[in-house]
């Protein structure tokens, strides 16, 4: 089990710009005033376990029904690409389905909100390139992230201001596009061979 920290360094960043913690605050805060309380440490604990279980079996699962994880990866692709493409322009191509009462804290924020379609397609397509300890190591610091963000929420979102999320949000996004076609291009290469 050998650690790269340049692996690490790219798969945390990934899996930073995907769940979007920074502009999913307003969301957040949103939750916060519907539900009343929302537990930072239970959701981020339960979001790390499922994205670790999905990082170990998921390719299992897609065995069991035919799927490759290059075939799955340039899938993934798609969504990174789709959700890149709705952090830059400001648009919704996904829809959420909202009813939420006392179950804020799992349900929507620690799934789908952080371990989420889109970052649990991201790990098995980070798999399809990096170390399964250097994206552990990943996932548990963006874990970290989380619960300091989810802790700190009403703090940030006064210190960043509508227009700093905004910024982040399109930064990140850019990022994720790019980071979507790299992945696109090294896995549909696979596919041919």
């Amino acid at each position: 089990m050998e650690l790269n920290f340049k692996e690490i360094a790219t798969a945390t960043m990934v899996l930073f710009a995907v769940i979007d913690i920074i502009g999913s605050i307003p969301i957040i805060i949103s939750l916060r005033e519907k539900s009343g309380h929302i537990s930072s440490g239970r959701a981020s604990v339960i979001a790390a376990i499922v994205m670790i279980v999905f990082l170990f079996i998921g390719a299992s699962i897609l065995k069991l029904i035919g799927i490759n994880v290059n075939e799955f990866a340039v899938a993934g692709a798609f969504i990174l690409f789709f959700i890149a493409i709705e952090m830059i322009l400001g648009v919704t191509l996904f829809k959420e389905k909202k009813g939420l009462k006392k179950t804020a804290t799992v349900f929507p924020i620690a799934f789908p909100m952080i371990a989420g379609p889109g970052s649990l397609t991201t790990l098995l397509s980070l798999k399809a390139e990096y170390s399964t300890a250097n994206i552990i190591v990943a996932i548990v610091v963006n874990v970290l992230i989380v619960f300091i963000v989810l802790k700190t929420s009403s703090r940030l979102q006064r210190f960043l201001g509508a227009n700093g999320i905004a910024i982040i949000e399109k930064v990140f996004g850019v990022i994720l596009l790019a980071i979507a076609v790299k992945l696109f291009t090294s896995n549909i290469q696979e596919l041919f061979i």
